[in-house]
């Protein structure tokens, strides 16, 4: 036997008794008792509507200052701040008073990381789960490779990568704090991945082709966990036109981006542009990395 606590709009929360499992989407979570601070018994609850706990206006999990109207019509500070605190429901200001018991409901709420099945064991108030998912060792990760559907943990992938050496552009190795030389060909490929040979990291070079020249890009594929580290990168090239004063380009990124998967747009920041009078008429580009381990603080 189950008790549950349906959550309204208002903030209320009421319990019930099943005497059976729910079916559907609810999910079930351990949230503190709703009695005095000096109750220290808990509860198992199940939430039979999860979007209840979202903001109305744009969907988003609610989390801290959650706002209302005279009418009771909720919204997050964002949409307040949009809205020039006008509710859209009732046209009243928004924006001023605290929904206090709707900010205790959420804060009681305690659900378990979204990558759980996968073995993580850590458990947030709602929402906040989200920003931690950025940070979890166990977030899915997507090959970098060509026509490759594969996604898991970047340590499995990593693992999983290796059936790709044979492939041209993914057999690049390299040591922290020395020099790799890398190859494109822009008509065939636009990404080169290299593996570090003691940590095993894959790092993925990227080139964008663009009317002034090509954007090269370093990332390392992983989430932003704290125990993968953080790493810089070095990028040099040579003109193929040697008569250009100053035939040498240098590129130093003093934070190297760690992404989950690759993106086909051009970057917009932390590029090297290559511009297109350093290789006239030519669709390949010859690079020199070099990607240091920082110290953690």
């Amino acid at each position: 036997m189950e008790i549950s606590y349906p959550i309204d709009m208002a903030g209320l929360v009421t319990s019930t008794r099943q005497q059976s499992p729910s079916n559907g989407n609810q999910i079930s979570s351990s949230s503190r008792s709703l009695g005095g601070e000096n109750d220290d018994t808990n509860c198992s609850a199940k939430l039979l509507d999860l979007e209840a706990l979202n903001c109305p206006i744009c969907c988003v999990p609610l989390t801290s200052n959650i706002f209302q109207c005279d009418n009771g019509h909720i919204a997050c500070p964002t949409c307040c701040n949009k809205l020039r605190n006008k509710c859209p429901s009732c046209a009243l200001p928004i924006g001023l008073i605290r929904c206090r018991a709707m900010e205790r409901v959420i804060k009681a709420v305690i659900v378990p990381c979204p990558n759980s099945m996968s073995g993580c064991i850590k458990k947030f108030s709602y929402g906040n789960e989200l920003t931690h998912e950025n940070e979890c060792s166990f977030s899915r990760c997507y090959c970098p490779a060509r026509n490759c559907n594969y996604t898991g943990s970047y340590k499995d992938l990593y693992s999983h990568f290796k059936t790709h050496n044979s492939e041209r552009g993914y057999s690049y190795k390299f040591l922290f704090g020395e020099f790799a030389e890398v190859y494109f060909v822009l008509t065939e490929y636009t990404s080169v991945v290299m593996r570090e040979n003691e940590a095993g990291l894959l790092f993925v070079v990227q080139c964008f082709s663009e009317p002034y020249g090509v954007y090269v890009t370093v990332s390392c594929i992983a989430p932003s966990a704290d125990e993968i580290g953080e790493f810089s990168c070095f990028i040099s090239t040579t003109a193929v036109n040697y008569s250009i004063p100053h035939n040498i380009m240098t590129f130093k990124s003093p934070k190297v981006m760690k992404i989950r998967k690759l993106s086909s747009e051009t970057p917009e920041k932390d590029f090297f542009l290559v511009p297109s009078f350093f290789f006239p008429g030519r669709q390949s580009l010859k690079l020199r990395i070099c990607i240091s381990k920082l110290e953690q603080e």
